[in-house]
């Protein structure tokens, strides 16, 4: 068992996501396109047919089924935050008075706009919140007015970055899941 103020989990080993433990859903041609529209979304059809040696009909029909599985969730483009006034970045942890395996503070918390990411963690604080804002002033705000008045939230701690070295939202895909030489053509 695993303890944390939040409650108590069980921790089991293998399988770290209840999506992998489903069943293994992608070869190492899905593996590949996925792979290749990481690092650049608006590759053609035709494109990822040639890297992956199918027809571009192929190809639309594994994007069609990783898409309807979940797998690929979305499309995006990633802005510059500085350009949006959004140039501070923080890391927000969160400890609430739940317990048990409803999270309403999650997801109050995760409604908040300037609120990227929400994550439950093990350890001493319930949630790990990553969050953008204009500058320091405005951070206090969304601490005070948004996150602090959030139903059984009893505490933060905010870490603002100084310096981002890395941020890469891609995922590092297993080489067994690739066809290699296609991968990031």
């Amino acid at each position: 068992m695993l303890g944390t103020n939040c409650g108590y989990y069980k921790v089991e080993t293998g399988y770290n996501s209840v999506h992998m433990a489903v069943e293994r859903i992608i070869d190492e041609i899905d593996g590949s396109i996925l792979d290749i529209l990481q690092y650049n979304a608006r590759t053609t059809q035709a494109e990822l047919a040639k890297a992956v040696g199918l027809a571009p009909s192929a190809v639309l029909e594994r994007l069609r089924k990783l898409e309807s599985k979940g797998i690929i969730r979305d499309y995006v483009a990633l802005i510059d935050p500085h350009v949006v006034e959004r140039g501070m970045l923080a890391f927000v942890a969160v400890k609430t008075t739940e317990h048990g395996p409803d999270m309403p503070s999650a997801y109050e918390l995760s409604r908040i706009p300037e609120v990227l990411e929400v994550h439950h963690v093990a350890g001493e604080d319930c949630y790990l919140l990553k969050v953008r804002a204009r500058d320091a002033e405005h951070l206090g705000q969304i601490l005070r007015q948004q996150i602090g008045p959030t139903p059984s939230v009893t505490s933060t701690r905010t870490t603002i970055v100084l310096e981002t070295v890395k941020e890469d939202p891609r995922i590092s895909i297993p080489k067994n899941l690739t066809m290699r030489e296609a991968a990031r053509t």
